[in-house]
């Protein structure tokens, strides 16, 4: 694509989905690095898809990486940050638990480092990763607007602000348009869910609590796997490593693996988005993209807000 065209796309994405507080695009670009780091996307890239082809897995990971970043002091790198003796960083709540993929972003920093150094921030890598990971897993391909510097702040408390499995349709509603995301936006972004796993822990409460929202079929497959105990972990859907629309299809017929994702169903706010999602698959991967470019811009770093962390897992 000639650098005319990405300049208007970018020039358009600012226009339609930017204009709250919390996208400043001002410094973004999708050609960011082109003059600065031009190999650093394809570098990016080419590490991302080795690692997917030793573990497929991983996919899953490098989104809910990018998600759990974005929702906590915005798309700036703080998830990647190590626990120090005097504070206890984001990766190491509970709510992070399951997350991984670090070893991912810190090869891919170290060969962008061995060519451009402090030029490309960690911030920007795990947006890369995570729209690198959907495609790789069948899923739209779609550019980004890169600038975003790393942040310095990294503390546990603040992961009180990412929606835990137990929220019904209107907390959802409401944590996300705390962030300038739209209803639609909400259900297109949890269509991740098409990729990964849940631990037991996150789900067990409407095992034991019969949950009538819950396939009874369904329901006792997952107590049998969880019978070995809270660590366990169960697919979202059967398609787990594929980017997919399976994830709808599952709410349809009441197999949501957790109360956060069957309430979409639920709810007559979201039903027709999910029906709408089951059944022509384009219209999610459009829908999605969208609101994945829409929320990589969450309270984003720029200048002197930030910096080019050296070492994606501390502060300069």
């Amino acid at each position: 694509m000639a650098v005319s065209r990405l300049l208007k796309l970018a020039f358009l994405i600012e226009v339609i989905i930017c204009g709250t507080e919390f996208c400043h695009i001002n410094a973004l670009t999708m050609d960011y690095y082109v003059m600065r780091c031009p190999f650093a996307e394809m570098m990016v890239r080419n590490i991302v898809n080795g690692a997917l082809q030793n573990d497929p897995t991983l996919s899953a990971a490098l989104l809910r990486m990018h998600f759990h970043d974005c929702f906590v002091e915005g798309c700036d790198g703080s998830v990647l940050i190590d626990s120090t003796k005097g504070n206890i960083a984001e990766k190491d709540s509970p709510a992070n638990i399951i997350l991984r993929g670090y070893e991912v972003i810190d090869q891919a920093k170290q060969a962008i480092e061995n060519q451009c150094p402090g030029v490309v921030s960690c911030a920007d890598i795990v947006a890369m990763a995570a729209r690198d990971a959907v495609l790789w897993a069948g899923g739209p391909f779609y550019d980004i607007p890169k600038g975003r510097k790393d942040g310095r702040r990294s503390k546990i408390e603040d992961t009180i602000n990412l929606p835990p499995p137990f929220f019904n349709t209107s907390d959802l509603i409401r944590t996300f348009a705390d962030r300038g995301l739209t209803v639609q936006e909400m259900v297109a972004l949890s269509g991740a869910h098409t990729l990964g796993v849940a631990r037991c822990a996150s789900f067990k409460d409407r095992l034991t609590n019969s949950d009538p929202t819950l396939d009874s079929t369904y329901a006792d497959s997952l107590s049998k796997k969880c019978s070995a105990g809270d660590d366990t972990v169960a697919p979202f859907d059967f398609t787990s490593t594929s980017f997919d629309n399976q994830y709808f299809r599952a709410l349809q017929s009441s197999g949501g693996l957790l109360t956060s994702d069957q309430t979409l169903y639920v709810s007559r706010r979201t039903r027709g988005i999910v029906d709408g999602y089951a059944m022509n698959q384009a219209m999610f991967f459009y829908d999605f993209w969208q609101a994945m470019v829409k929320m990589g811009l969450i309270s984003v770093k720029e200048g002197s807000q930030g910096e080019v962390r050296l070492n994606c897992r501390k502060i300069n």
